[in-house]
């Protein structure tokens, strides 16, 4: 059965400031992949992005990093989805959420931005919002004022626990998300908690 993704973009900033920072939780989750499946990342100067092709038996994607800066994202992923003709129903966006505990992973098909300013740039870019999203839960702070160096701090001790696991537990599920089983890799992803997709 063919690969139902065939794009599979990691949203972070780019640098060694960053790389740490909660807002990469997106840039863990396809390092970790690729790194399940071997693979090195390279610089693309076209698409402003570090790039790696993943292929088995039953899988042919690529996976994408934008170098861009995460407001920009936007850039990489349709230059790229455009060169490989590759649909917006065939790209998998992993990204840092607010809005989840850390430890917590929700797959959610389509949805808008959510205030998440890679997101944001994806669909503006895009014109189009019918991409599958891994939201990789980092916790919120509790009052607005407090996001911003939040999301670009470093997790602490537990928390820094709970999102490698959850980017872990992301990586195991791949599998059935490549070969279309997207209800067992839901089901195995959020088992541990009673929450419905919204």
């Amino acid at each position: 059965m063919p690969s139902t993704f065939k794009l599979i973009v990691g949203l972070g900033n780019p640098g060694p400031e960053h790389s740490e920072t909660r807002h990469n939780a997106g840039f863990w989750f396809v390092d970790s992949l690729a790194a399940k499946y071997s693979l090195s990342f390279r610089s693309e100067s076209k698409f402003n992005a570090e790039i790696c092709r993943l292929q088995t038996t039953d899988v042919d994607c690529w996976l994408c990093k934008p170098m861009n800066f995460m407001n920009r994202s936007g850039f990489s992923v349709q230059t790229m989805a455009s060169f490989y003709k590759i649909p917006v129903a065939a790209i998998l966006v992993a990204h840092d959420e607010l809005d989840l505990d850390a430890g917590i992973v929700r797959l959610k098909k389509e949805g808008g931005h959510g205030g998440h300013n890679g997101l944001r740039d994806i669909i503006a870019q895009m014109g189009d919002k019918s991409f599958t999203r891994l939201r990789i839960g980092i916790g919120h702070p509790g009052s607005q004022d407090r996001v911003t160096p939040h999301v670009l701090g470093r997790p602490g001790g537990e928390d820094r626990q709970l999102i490698e696991e959850a980017v872990k537990a992301s990586v195991e599920i791949m599998p059935l998300l490549f070969t279309g089983d997207t209800q067992k890799a839901m089901n195995a992803l959020h088992q541990k908690n009673n929450i419905n997709e919204d």
